[in-house]
């Protein structure tokens, strides 16, 4: 018999784990990750937590400022003043909850500064914080007998039906599925629709193509943040994150000659908002016919450096850079979404029950660019309203039954075919990555087109490598789309 769940929350970073924290132990959660509960984008968020917590240094309107101000003012302003206000009392549960976030000798805790933030307002643990927090999440989920988890499962789809939803899951190569009144997606990041990111494998946009076969609205999904200051590893897809902070903490950005140049292209030099630094450093390499750029750190204390990046330092010497002594070598590549699933206030999408939170999501909070530590925040606030919204809205499903299960589909089929997923990183890469180039929108619309269509009806066998094939391939049509469209960004 097919189990039945008040709340599916698919995802487990951030947003889906601090989500199954605020229901009430009397209402059944099942949370789903498709690889295992530690591998999330959000455990790869190294800045912080952007929020208000010191009132006497620093104010909402400041914060406020500085979200429009890196959002080119294409910010939805009622969705930045829910974040910047309710936001601080989520960062203090976190700290009830347990994560360690770093602390001044007088136990106040630690706020650093970032690009685009006018004050010190981001707090950390050290320089892996989206690990601290998901981890401590992690402990505190398990601790709930209401709530369980599902590890190593795809869901590969979502149907509507009177009074609920039926999911279905892929696990462990058996095709299942599970009945809930609420559906929430928490899926992350699109990265890996890219050639080069820094999201972790799981980013393949899973929850937007969901939410888009199941109807609902998906909004703004070309705006794409390409962080100015990745690890530029020979090769390697994912590219690890130096952090916005290494340059708040003084860094200095440098082309091949081993010059300073960002304040050639604006005022505030390596700490203007990172799309404009992006763009900068493509500018430059263009003048200069050379794509070698660096970060250099090596003016700070030795051992200040370490202190406060330690796993960065540790992931430079890894690559055989010693990032007290040498300039580390970066470069641009895919790092954030701020479009996505359209979402209101509650977290509530254009199809009733359906909810969704976190990176997958389109509040409008972030407009056309992300200001840093905004993202974890914006996770924290818009997923445990969703959580609320959704306990006010159980009472009124008592005694009612959920509509009938679909009939599973047939998980044989035809040969996925050989680097589908190649060919659409090659034509994103090529089309929209950092200066776009608008004479190719259509064509590769068209040639992407021809592989969701290929894939919807080519009866292929029910696979992870499927499941994720057709979610990048969806997600790059939606994007594309949108720019031959011309929609503004």
């Amino acid at each position: 018999m097919n189990k039945e769940y008040d709340v599916v929350i698919i995802g487990a970073g951030v947003a889906g784990l601090y989500a199954a924290l605020q229901f009430d132990e009397d209402v059944s959660v099942l949370v789903v990750s498709k690889r295992e509960l530690t591998l999330s984008n959000s455990s790869l968020a190294q800045g912080g937590v952007a929020a208000v917590l010191d009132k006497d240094k620093d104010n909402f309107k400041l914060h406020i400022a500085d979200t429009l101000i890196a959002g080119k003012f294409k910010n939805n302003l009622s969705a930045v003043e829910k974040l910047v206000s309710e936001g601080p009392s989520d960062v203090m549960k976190l700290k009830e909850i347990g994560v360690d976030f770093d602390k001044e000798e007088t136990g106040e805790l630690k706020k650093t500064l970032e690009a685009g933030h006018s004050r010190n307002r981001i707090v950390h643990h050290k320089d892996s914080t989206g690990k601290a927090i998901v981890d401590t999440l992690i402990n505190a989920v398990k601790a709930k007998p209401n709530i369980s988890i599902k590890e190593n499962t795809y869901v590969f789809e979502i149907d509507k039906v009177e009074n609920g939803f039926w999911v279905g899951l892929l696990e462990e190569n058996d095709v299942t599925q599970v009945g809930t009144r609420f559906v929430l997606i928490a899926t992350g990041g699109i990265g890996r629709v890219y050639q080069y990111t820094t999201n972790s494998a799981v980013a393949t946009g899973d929850g937007i193509a969901l939410a888009h076969m199941l109807g609902a609205e998906i909004k703004h999904l070309s705006r794409i943040q390409f962080h100015p200051t990745a690890f530029a590893a020979e090769n390697e897809r994912e590219r690890f994150l130096i952090s916005e902070a290494v340059r708040g903490e003084g860094a200095v950005y440098l082309n091949c000659k081993g010059e300073r140049f960002a304040f050639k292209y604006d005022e505030r030099g390596e700490l203007a908002p990172r799309d404009v630094v992006s763009d900068a450093v493509i500018r430059e390499s263009i003048a200069t016919g050379s794509e070698k750029f660096y970060l250099d750190i090596t003016h700070k204390d030795p051992e200040f450096i370490k202190q406060r990046f330690p796993m960065i330092y540790a992931r430079c010497l890894e690559e055989g850079i010693d990032m007290t002594k040498d300039k580390i070598p970066v470069f641009p590549c895919q790092h954030y979404l701020m479009g996505g699933i359209q979402i209101g206030s509650n977290g509530q999408t254009t199809v009733e029950g359906l909810y969704a939170a976190g990176e997958c999501t389109h509040t409008g909070v972030h407009g056309a660019n992300r200001l840093a530590s905004n993202s974890l925040l914006e996770a924290l606030v818009y997923s445990r309203s969703a959580a609320e919204n959704m306990m006010e809205k159980l009472k009124k499903f008592d005694g009612k039954p959920l509509g009938k299960a679909p009939s599973l589909p047939d998980k044989e089929g035809n040969k996925l075919p050989v680097g589908i997923r190649t060919e659409i990183r090659r034509i994103m890469q090529d089309t929209y990555f950092v200066i776009p180039k608008p004479e190719k929108y259509q064509e590769s619309f068209v040639e992407v087109d021809k592989i969701v269509n290929d894939l919807i009806t080519g009866n292929y066998e029910l696979t992870a490598d499927f499941i994720e094939a057709r979610s990048i391939a969806i997600v790059a049509g939606i994007i594309l789309d949108e720019l031959r469209e011309g929609i503004n960004l």
